[in-house]
């Protein structure tokens, strides 16, 4: 007998001791009379004792069958608790949530996010690795991750948090020294910082052609190659070149006129997202289901990652 042979079992006996009969009980339960019978009999015959004497009329239990109806109803309130349980932690969610994220969000963005969402979840503990390395959720044991890029796994549920558009900008110090380029072509003058990526591929930048087309620009030339997007942020607004950077990492020192936005007509500012994504499961830890729903409301009112580059014109360099 499997045991979910043995529950269904369980569950006739404890009928049947409860209701005095085979037909009472197989109302409260919703079969028929013989599938109770033929339940009872299979416990009996698992257990290798008789637990019930039945007449025509009659049910009584044996000695045998008192002491298992007592621990019967201990299992089967265990399971009642179990399922009151579960649903308790539906209104109040409890549990660690596991989730990791890039450094540079991670502290701009995520972090911010985390003090309100354990103040309206009070039984939640949270644990974020800071890493722009790619994870694997069932090695590592994530519930979640915030990362960027162009995302096309179809294992996981992605949930969208941002596009992630690209600018090209320059300190107001640089181009003063050095003037304003006037096309994409004309970057090939300049010094020109850019970003590589932790498996080695450097950042394209792209720029529209005459017909509507993506043309790369060749950054071989680069001055200097950054893993960190912060600190190729920072090394433009020291002035040091020329960089394609992120708007969220950007738009600070755009809006103080610490950078000023390049060649906004033809760039392209490219079309990777930022999303939050966990593995397909039936039914989602309420733990999770919260702190999803609670740090996408949270990244939905960040206006900086929000910001489109057709929206910075008033800050191009002129």
């Amino acid at each position: 007998m499997d045991t979910t042979q043995r529950v269904r079992a369980i569950l006739s006996f404890v009928q049947a001791a409860d209701k005095g009969s085979f037909a009472n009980a197989a109302r409260a339960l919703g079969i028929s009379a013989a599938a109770v019978s033929k339940n009872i009999a299979g416990l009996e015959t698992a257990l290798g004792v008789r637990l019930m004497n039945r007449t025509t009329r009659t049910l009584s239990l044996t000695e045998e069958g008192r002491a298992f109806l007592q621990q019967a109803r201990i299992a089967l309130n265990a399971l009642d608790d179990a399922t009151d349980a579960a649903i308790a932690q539906r209104a109040n969610p409890q549990g660690r949530v596991r989730l990791s994220t890039s450094i540079g969000f991670g502290r701009e963005y995520l972090a911010p996010a985390l003090p309100g969402l354990l103040a309206t979840y009070p039984g939640l503990s949270v644990e974020v690795d800071f890493d722009d390395r790619l994870i694997d959720f069932v090695q590592d044991r994530f519930d979640m991750v915030i990362r960027g890029g162009l995302i096309t796994e179809s294992s996981f549920i992605s949930r969208p948090i941002c596009q992630l558009q690209m600018v090209i900008a320059a300190a107001p110090s640089y181009l003063a020294a050095h003037g304003i380029p006037k096309n994409a072509a004309e970057l090939s003058q300049h010094t020109l910082l850019t970003r590589r990526f932790l498996g080695g591929k450097v950042a394209p930048w792209q720029f529209y052609g005459g017909d509507g087309s993506k043309i790369a620009l060749n950054t071989d030339h680069a001055s200097l190659l950054l893993s960190s997007p912060e600190t190729l942020t920072e090394m433009t607004v020291a002035g040091a070149g020329i960089a394609q950077i992120g708007i969220m990492s950007a738009l600070k020192f755009i809006r103080t006129g610490q950078l000023k936005v390049l060649l906004l007509d033809s760039h392209y500012p490219g079309d990777f997202e930022m999303t939050l994504q966990y593995p397909h499961r039936a039914h989602i830890a309420p733990r999770v289901r919260v702190t999803v729903d609670y740090l996408l409301a949270a990244f939905a009112a960040r206006e900086e990652l929000h910001t489109t580059a057709a929206s910075l014109r008033a800050y191009e360099a002129k």
